[in-house]
């Protein structure tokens, strides 16, 4: 049952469907990214969400194994996306890596989502196009 609500979580996040993701997480909703950057509640996590969609459009999450914990489970796969959709002929602005997230399920509802992924291409991709505009 708790891995059935991951896999619809994710389901969300892939096709951005922010009300789906906000009727799946718990009113004290806990999101850590790979910087250890921490939003709090789900309404904070649904405008994070909001303005994530608005930088990656396309953000997908490719899982390839997921495996439970004691109270916690790991999901391992790649995470993909394009900076504002704006691909050019290299590339250069879509990034893939392998990633991890730590989730915890509580009452159907995802109370935890933690993302571990090297997110420096991201950051070098986000810089380059800011200094562009």
């Amino acid at each position: 049952m708790k891995k059935r609500v991951i896999l619809k979580y994710i389901k969300a996040i892939n096709e951005a469907d922010i009300d789906k993701l906000y009727s799946l997480m718990t009113p004290e909703h806990i999101f850590i990214d790979a910087h250890d950057n921490r939003v709090l509640g789900k309404d904070a996590m649904k405008q994070s969400w909001i303005g994530y969609f608005k930088m990656f459009p396309d953000y997908l999450i490719e899982v390839d194994e997921i495996i439970e914990g004691d109270s916690s489970y790991a999901i391992l796969g790649y995470a993909s996306r394009t900076y504002k959709n704006l691909k050019n002929e290299n590339n250069s602005n879509y990034y893939r890596v392998p990633a991890a997230w730590k989730a915890i399920v509580e009452d159907s509802l995802i109370k935890h989502w933690q993302v571990y992924a090297d997110n420096v291409h991201v950051i070098e991709i986000i810089k380059k196009n800011e200094t562009l505009i």
